[in-house]
């Protein structure tokens, strides 16, 4: 996300992410004597969505945000997916085998998937999407970031040294996929679960030209859903049940239909109406719903902290600068106080209760606290950084979203670093979430509050951001030992789980004692939730939401 990661996961800030609701339609009013006592009217199989924001792209090469990454799940799938309890399941691929030295892997496909307009799905089609992924012509920034040191020649293709059909892909037959990696690499199932690894019809996109990907009628669906309604511009769009998807007896939905809110206040309106089923809720509205009967809190593995672009702002190449700011918020206070939600202090990159050590440790307790609030060494390292500086004053912007939640935390968070970094001028730069991508791209920030949601099942998916160069870094950082340790859990320790975790935790550390980022939390979300909805699924990474099982359950 996740990404997503995306989250990038460059995502969002709470709530306002991803608010789904369910609501069922009118219920049969004929005359009920001339039914049995038991016959209740059959639900309507519909859901209504809230949704944080526009959708920034549907193109599975160029989507890079949790809002791409969730529609994309829902419309299209790859070789695997995720099931019921977050396993990796079948997909368009029914099975796999892996060499002995886990550098190749062949995938046998299903031979019953189809696109929405009747094409079969071939593994040409993934041929040409992971080939399309790479190619530097496409200026894909996920494509290199998740394919880069994986796929056999992807980075070499990338940066145009090698040509595109030198990827390690190729079809054996319509239905034989297969895949060489550069490494062995644990992860790579997950991996195959997530957005940019969507297959593509090449004749589909070629025909659409510029025009893909920007609206229902450009768009080609392979999973559970399709768009009915959608423009890249626009607030609201229906999603239909897809009725040529291989699965589709398993799909109980018939629409779902978002719409655009970005205030929470506005979100519980639409609940208490019935308008919606599900809504986010800010802190103020937490203290009013908690002993609501749909009252619940829903635990995520996103984490939340400041970019510091060491690019922009001569003051931010200072170490010390980086330091004190790290540490010169209270973020028990902001996650008590401002979120109110169940969201949890992050002191460190990696979240809780995402993955284990190889002892079956939790990743997050090992490693422990690497950056805590603490006022009297944040004015310390500030003076210092001062005195390097030559200077007793020091103006920083911070870039923030623009939704009521998030701007009471950018407030927040620029009060605290005025107030407790005595000579620090703070001013607020809140802005839509699609430029807050375009900014990050540009690194044309100071500070930024950006946030990490797992693309998939491992440490690397939040430690391998910072590569010198990386397509996510965006701030400049770089640091050899930090650089070295990350590369080696990818290459030569790829296959001792041990020595990679000792890297990864040597990793995270390096990473913090060089104040590359300041960690704020690690995100929940505090909801109202009607008991009509059924089978929705959080995913820990990907995704943010399953919705393949969903169903809308009777009133009772």
């Amino acid at each position: 996300m996740k990404k997503k990661y995306a989250w990038l996961l460059a995502l969002s800030l709470v709530l306002s992410m991803f608010l789904a609701a369910c609501s069922g339609g009118d219920k049969d009013t004929a005359d009920k004597d001339k039914k049995p006592a038991d016959d209740k009217p059959e639900v309507e199989q519909v859901l209504n969505f809230i949704n944080g924001d526009t959708i920034p792209s549907m193109d599975p090469s160029t989507a890079t945000d949790e809002y791409g990454f969730q529609f994309l799940g829902a419309t299209m799938e790859g070789l695997y997916r995720l099931d019921e309890k977050g396993l990796i399941a079948e997909g368009i691929a029914k099975e796999h085998k892996v060499s002995d030295d886990g550098k190749t892997w062949t995938f046998t496909l299903r031979e019953d998937a189809k696109w929405s307009n009747g094409d079969p799905v071939t593994a040409h089609d993934f041929v040409y999407a992971w080939q399309r992924a790479v190619d530097p012509n496409t200026g894909s920034e996920y494509g290199p970031y998740m394919m880069g040191g994986v796929i056999k020649n992807a980075t070499a293709v990338n940066k145009g040294e090698v040509p595109v059909d030198q990827l390690g892909v190729k079809a054996d037959g319509d239905f034989t996929f297969v895949v060489e990696l550069e490494n062995a690499t644990p992860y790579f199932e997950s991996l195959t679960t997530f957005g940019t690894f969507l297959p593509l019809n090449q004749k589909f996109v070629e025909e659409k030209g510029d025009t893909f990907a920007t609206s229902a009628d450009t768009l080609l669906a392979n999973g559970p859903y399709k768009f009915a309604t959608w423009t890249s511009t626009a607030n609201e769009w229906d999603l239909v049940k897809n009725e040529t998807y291989w699965d589709a007896k398993t799909v109980k939905l018939e629409k779902m239909h978002y719409v655009v809110v970005k205030d929470p206040q506005t979100a519980v309106d639409l609940y208490e109406k019935g308008e919606v089923d599900r809504a986010g809720l800010s802190s103020d509205l937490v203290d009013q719903y908690s002993t609501h009967d749909d009252y619940t809190v829903e635990p995520d593995t996103s984490v939340f902290y400041m970019k510091l672009n060491q690019t922009k702002n001569p003051a931010l190449k200072n170490v010390n600068v980086r330091k004190a700011i790290s540490r010169a918020f209270d973020k028990q206070a902001l996650v008590d106080e401002i979120l109110n939600n169940g969201s949890i202090v992050a002191n460190g990159l990696v979240p809780k209760d995402f993955v284990s050590t190889p002892d079956g440790k939790d990743f997050r307790e090992v490693s422990g606290d690497l950056v805590k609030y603490d006022v009297a060494e944040a004015k310390k390292l500030w003076e210092q950084a001062l005195t390097e500086l030559g200077t007793k004053e020091v103006s920083i912007e911070v870039l923030g979203g623009d939704s009521e939640v998030s701007k009471m935390m950018n407030q927040y968070l620029a009060n605290q670093l005025s107030t407790n970094l005595p000579g620090l001028k703070v001013t607020l730069k809140e802005v839509p979430f699609e430029q807050r991508l375009e900014l990050d791209t540009a690194m044309d920030y100071d500070i930024q509050i950006a946030g990490w949601g797992p693309d998939f099942l491992d440490p690397y998916t939040f430690l391998n951001l910072w590569l010198t160069d990386g397509g996510n870094n965006m701030m400049g950082f770089s640091n050899a030992e930090y650089d070295k340790l990350i590369n080696e859990t990818a290459t030569t320790l790829a296959q001792d789980q041990d020595k990679r975790y000792e890297n990864f935790l040597k990793a995270e550390k390096v990473l913090f004692d060089d104040a590359a980022i300041a960690p704020i939390y690690q995100r929940a979300s505090a909801l109202l939730v009607s008991p009509k909805v059924q089978g929705v699924f959080t995913n820990a990474f990907g995704a943010t939401y399953e919705y393949k099982w969903a169903s809308v359950g009777a009133e009772e």
